[in-house]
């Protein structure tokens, strides 16, 4: 969530960077600080009221003892009669704080000033591009690939559980283990801690990281359990840090976790759901950091250069877009998508999400740092991508198809112990 004090003192900053987004949110900002100055207000009355009961219970002792019950127990009827009152605001402040953490929540973070104004994708900048965009000679889609080479079957896994959940068999199920390994080791290289966690979280944990209360309605719930599938791994390895103070010594934490992720889709069709475009569940590779805010930018633009290096490996052409305000995610300050060119397609498919949080998550997560001076700030998280599989796996397919073969690319070869798949 946004801080309500640097809502209240950079009100008209917050208003304009929330206009990037598309949205005037001017109501929602005045209504947060009209609530807090009530807050602040009952705090401030309840604190006059708790020092007034301390001082009338000294009273009353001190009448008693002095041989004066007239005034002992005039004090002492004020005193309950304070405390009655002291009750009744306690109530008032607790709804207050209700009022206002609700307000916040459903208030999305501000956008980073280099973000441009939008709403739709059209409106994202592309920032750079690499390799050469082309079609293959056959321009064969990633799903007749997958068939011809018995790689995946989409069908079997209709069977088993619906649509969105695909079988992978043989050489496609080697090659989607050898790219998880692979993209492990590389973020271990770049100096990223493994972590394995849980695959269900809580409510708490979903709230923590922005999932909850914006997108319950596309993550899978376990209502008897109270608990949910994850549709990332950004959720349970970010939420290590939920509660915490942080020793700046420590920082950048840098965290990489493999996990099956699990998403509803609801509203998706069409095109954008054929084949490995897009799915119920598949696998990740997540890279997330918790960072100093004098420092988060520059390891943002760092983790956008590990993803980047792991798709020229791949030799796979594509490009960085900065996203536009419309387009972001409601938690994130500013990201950076990069899409993959499918050649089978002839289209740009997204791969990997790299975002900076700032102090966003951080405030959900009570996430703070200890400075050397003793001063606590919030700490800011960031999280990415690092990479997606499905819709790799069909770029690579389609990508390194020569009319006879798929072509592995020579730094997965040694994952995969095979240079090529054919009939």
């Amino acid at each position: 969530m946004l801080q309500i004090a640097y809502i209240r003192d950079q009100r008209s900053e917050v208003i304009e960077r929330l206009k990037k987004r598309g949205v005037d949110l001017t109501e929602s900002i005045d209504q947060a600080i009209e609530v807090d100055e009530k807050r602040r207000h009952a705090q401030y009355t309840l604190d006059m009221n708790l020092a007034e009961a301390k001082k009338l219970a000294a009273e009353v002792g001190k009448h008693f003892k002095d041989g004066n019950p007239e005034a002992g127990n005039a004090a002492k009827a004020k005193s309950s009669e304070l405390k009655k009152y002291t009750q009744d605001l306690e109530q008032e402040l607790k709804q207050l704080e209700r009022d206002l953490n609700e307000l916040l929540a459903s208030i999305p973070n501000a956008p980073h000033e280099s973000v441009p104004t939008g709403k739709h994708a059209e409106d994202n900048e592309e920032v750079r591009a690499w390799g050469e965009p082309s079609a293959n000679h056959e321009v064969t889609p990633h799903w007749d690939l997958c068939k011809r080479f018995g790689l995946i079957d989409f069908e079997l896994g209709v069977k088993i559980t619906g649509a969105g959940f695909p079988v992978y068999t043989g050489k496609g199920a080697k090659l989607q283990r050898a790219l998880i390994q692979f993209f492990l080791d590389e973020a271990e290289e770049a100096g990223y801690a493994e972590v394995i966690p849980p695959h269900l979280v809580n409510a708490d944990s979903g709230f923590g990281t922005g999932q909850l209360p914006d997108k319950e309605g596309q993550m899978y719930e376990m209502p008897a359990d109270e608990l949910y599938l994850i549709p990332t791994a950004e959720v349970p390895i970010t939420n290590i840090y939920r509660d915490e103070i942080v020793d700046a010594k420590r920082l950048p934490i840098k965290n990489a976790g493999y996990t099956p992720c699990f998403r509803r889709e609801a509203g998706s069709y069409g095109k954008d759901v054929r084949g490995l475009n897009r799915l119920h569940q598949f696998d990740k590779v997540e890279i997330v950091q918790v960072a100093h805010p004098e420092t988060s930018y520059g390891l943002l633009e760092e983790m956008v250069n590990h993803v980047e290096g792991l798709l020229k490996k791949l030799e796979l052409p594509y490009r960085v877009l900065r996203l536009c305000g419309g387009d972001m995610g409601f938690t994130a300050a500013l990201t950076y998508d990069l899409e993959v060119y499918s050649g089978g397609q002839d289209r740009w498919l997204e791969v990997s999400s790299v975002s900076n949080f700032e102090s966003y998550q951080a405030q959900r997560l009570k996430l703070r740092i200890k400075q050397e001076d003793k001063k606590k700030v919030m700490a800011h998280t960031l999280n990415g991508s690092a990479l997606a599989l499905p819709r790799i796996m069909a770029a690579l397919m389609e990508n390194h198809f020569d009319g006879e073969r798929i072509h592995i690319p020579e730094a997965l070869r040694p994952y995969t112990k095979f240079e090529s798949i054919e009939s």
